[in-house]
């Protein structure tokens, strides 16, 4: 049951998300989502003055991908985790490089921050994995519109039906969008990323040792995927340049990836939250909910 009566409850276990949400191809599509939020001004201003992605780009990382995990895979606690979100939002307030007064959870900038997945998550399927079927899509649209009931986001404030997005999608991207201040650190080739922090000792200290070497090329390789997963339409509003050399590359990435991934045992191909939740579908070990950080 959930803890509180009317709490929505996440998209039900075998669906589009459900199947692609914890796979180890979402990590890549996430970058090009989070840099057409950060386009927006509001959300961008936003960031750049609250979050703590400049200092703790890795823990950041870490904490967003368990929220989203939990959106998903978390049962009765993806309504808690969704009520959290809200709180940690209701303070992120100020002003954006227009002088335009900002909130986090103004329903316009909210709903668009979750928008950005259903593009992203149905362009980058086409050189991820097998494109959706036409079927598929309505459904990840209708699942994701579901996660966005989770996150406290009311049914009048998102396009209820595919045909409805479009529009307002593109009148987001004729109207809002922008390279802000953030978009360019995101797609900056050289940006001042910190080592590593996370993962077993042996690794940090690698990386550590490498990361002078290493930081540039995972800035564009960071870079490459940001702006080649991204929907072009939103590309060109927010004025990325993407050229065919590029594309070419991203087409032969694409065909190791769809070679590759779905061949990995489920131990490596799908992220922990996901495996706990999977295992429990199966009858397994009750889910155990991570702590968001």
């Amino acid at each position: 049951m959930n803890t509180v009566k009317n709490d929505p409850n996440p998209p039900a276990a075998g669906g589009v998300l459900w199947s692609m949400a914890g796979d180890i191809r979402m990590l890549l599509t996430l970058p090009a989502a989070l840099t057409m939020q950060v386009a927006h001004p509001a959300v961008g201003a936003g960031v750049d003055d609250h979050s703590l992605f400049r200092t703790d780009p890795w823990g950041r990382g870490e904490r967003s991908l368990t929220s989203l995990q939990l959106w998903v895979y978390g049962g009765k606690d993806a309504a808690e985790e969704g009520r959290r979100l809200r709180q940690l939002h209701k303070t992120i307030r100020g002003t954006d490089a227009h002088g335009r007064r900002y909130h986090a959870l103004t329903p316009e900038y909210y709903a668009w921050v979750h928008a950005t997945g259903y593009p992203v998550f149905r362009y980058a399927q086409h050189y991820l994995g097998r494109p959706f079927t036409e079927a598929q899509e309505r459904q990840l649209y209708a699942e994701w519109l579901q996660v966005g009931r989770i996150l406290g986001i009311h049914d009048r404030d998102m396009p209820q039906t595919i045909e409805e997005f479009w529009p307002y999608y593109q009148k987001v991207l004729d109207n809002d969008l922008e390279k802000t201040l953030v978009v360019r650190e995101l797609v900056a080739t050289n940006p001042p990323l910190p080592v590593p922090d996370r993962g077993p000792r042996w690794l940090r200290l690698l990386l550590r040792l490498s990361w002078p070497w290493l930081r540039p090329r995972f800035a564009r390789f960071r870079r490459f995927l940001t702006i080649g997963l991204m929907p072009p339409d939103a590309r060109q509003a927010i004025g990325l340049e993407w050229t065919g050399a590029q594309e070419r590359r991203l087409r032969r990435f694409g065909w190791v990836v769809r070679a590759v991934v779905p061949v990995l045992p489920e131990r490596l191909r799908f992220m922990p939250i996901a495996r706990r939740a999977r295992r429990a579908a199966r009858g397994g070990t009750e889910r155990r909910r991570p702590e968001p950080g």
